[in-house]
């Protein structure tokens, strides 16, 4: 779709709006609608990733200035059907965890127990971050854990664009309401949706990103660990990752000894 015919539609869509207030016996809008749209200013990364739909049309949209609770979020997702995950899960994932956290981790994506549950982390994937967690001398509760998208893609693939397009507002809102100060993105595509790129997570990871101001430390998925053994080289290399987030938030980093 060109600019042209994306300005078209929405102001089409527009006229279709005014008209049905029009009808409603409204002769305009009302003055708490008319609030300018918060954009960023800085070439920060954006959540949402090109879908192709409105190539050209995306704007970086920055984290929502108002607070609210975790509650009213997940009550405003409702039973939720944007996308075309909601007709093949069991049930939505929200989060859960320490609603003021300092430290919040981001999947990709629910799985199979996660679904069947509807929290998550909570198979073989989350036993592994329960080991990086308890590593980091902290607790699980002590934590904020969710996912890019909220509703488990088939066959456990990675959430398309559109669908990560579609859920990331609530992400946005729940990053919003916890206001962490460091994030854990876990796996390639929780990083690529966070950070807007499709550099490989092997590039990315041990270093941190600006994400909206707050520092994000990509690392590997949990489920990658269990593929090459909990003392692999990529076991240590996540415990370097969460070394530095513990240094950053102040933290004491317990001394850990790799097993020969």
């Amino acid at each position: 779709m060109n600019r042209l015919s994306g300005h078209t539609n929405l102001f089409a869509s527009l006229t279709s709006y005014l008209q049905s207030l029009q009808e409603s016996g409204l002769d305009g809008i009302p003055l708490e609608m008319m609030k300018p749209m918060q954009f960023e200013t800085e070439a920060q990364p954006a959540i949402f990733m090109k879908t192709g739909v409105s190539d050209g049309m995306n704007e970086n949209i920055s984290l929502p200035g108002k607070s609210e609770s975790l509650e009213h979020i997940r009550k405003d997702l409702g039973d939720c059907q944007r996308c075309k995950l909601g007709t093949t899960r069991k049930n939505l994932v929200f989060g859960v965890g320490n609603p003021k956290a300092r430290l919040l981790f981001v999947g990709e994506g629910p799985g199979a127990d996660e679904d069947a549950q509807g929290l998550p982390f909570v198979g073989d994937a989350g036993k592994m971050l329960n080991r990086i967690i308890t590593a980091m001398n902290l607790e699980r509760d002590e934590v904020y854990i969710c996912n890019v998208v909220k509703c488990r893609p088939p066959q456990n693939r990675p959430p398309e664009s559109d669908e990560v397009a579609l859920c990331s507002p609530f992400l946005l809102r729940q990053i919003s309401s916890v206001k962490p100060e460091v994030i854990v993105a876990l796996g390639t595509s929780a990083a690529q949706a966070l950070l807007q790129t499709k550099t490989p997570i092997s590039k990315l990871r041990s270093k941190f990103h600006n994400f909206h101001g707050t520092p994000l430390m990509p690392t590997y998925h949990p489920s990658y660990l269990l593929r090459t053994g909990g003392n692999s080289d990529s076991f240590w290399s996540v415990w370097d990752d969460m070394t530095q987030v513990l240094q950053l938030l102040k933290l004491p980093v317990p001394v850990k000894t790799r097993k020969r």
